[in-house]
């Protein structure tokens, strides 16, 4: 087994068991318990897992909020392949909103050149990503920038909000559950995210798998606020149920 294919099933049993032990993963994968340890060091800088004491718990589980280089680093092709699913959502011409985040940034990055579009985004990192496309008019909402996100949050953001009404909003979320909808861990964000949803006719939920089944402190969103959700093959079926009986129509990229 591939050092990367082994840690990619450590994360899956931390996970699924929500932790796991050093010495129980050397037995098991038939490594030293250095060779794990090391594991779970790439694991904790890539943001998906929370070393403590004699192994590590997911960070899903604690509500750690990794920093956006770390977030950035991990499910890569799944990101992309969601991003390029959004695709099908954006309309032929109108505004839209691409809330801040690793995977709508992806989107961002794949906008099509031959359609008139305004694209309102509270990212600073993602409008100079668009400020080049000759075909879009970009409009950067102000305020307070959040260092782990690089989001811009609180009054100058929320305002701007309150006069707009977009074609479709693409939000990222930290957790999404049929019990509380859609959550993050940072109530400034939460609001901003509030006032995007409430901005837009129609609202597209980007999330990979590991987002799906997990609640942060901030809600933001319902589950009827929302009506696309285009996620990766990896969300459980069981999961994937909870959410189209919540009235969501999922889209597996």
């Amino acid at each position: 087994m591939y050092p990367e294919e082994r840690q990619q099933e450590i994360l899956r049993l931390a996970r699924a068991n929500g932790r796991v032990d050093v010495m129980a993963l050397a037995d098991g994968l038939n490594v030293t318990a250095e060779t794990i340890r090391r594991d779970l060091t790439v694991l904790e800088r890539a943001g998906v897992l929370r070393r403590v004491h004699g192994g590590a718990i997911p960070v899903e589980r604690i509500g750690f909020e990794p920093a956006l280089a770390a977030r950035d680093s991990v499910l890569i092709s799944e990101k992309e392949r969601i991003a390029k699913a959004a695709l099908a959502e954006v309309p032929a011409e109108g505004a839209i909103i691409l809330d801040a985040g690793t995977t709508t940034a992806r989107l961002a990055q794949l906008l099509p050149s031959d359609r008139e579009l305004t694209v309102v985004v509270n990212s600073p990192v993602i409008a100079a990503s668009l400020a080049l496309k000759s075909n879009l008019s970009v409009l950067l909402l102000g305020g307070r920038l959040r260092g782990k996100t690089l989001a811009t949050v609180d009054d100058w953001a929320l305002r701007p909000l309150e006069e707009m009404y977009v074609d479709v909003a693409f939000m990222g979320t930290n957790g999404l559950s049929a019990e509380r909808g859609m959550t993050t861990p940072d109530p400034a964000e939460a609001a901003v995210k509030r006032a995007m949803i409430n901005a837009s006719r129609r609202v597209v939920l980007l999330a990979d798998h590991t987002k799906v089944g997990n609640d942060y402190l901030a809600r933001f969103g319902s589950m009827s606020d929302l009506d696309l959700l285009i996620t990766d093959n990896g969300l459980d079926a069981e999961l994937a149920d909870e959410v189209e009986a919540a009235g969501v129509r999922v889209v597996r990229a």
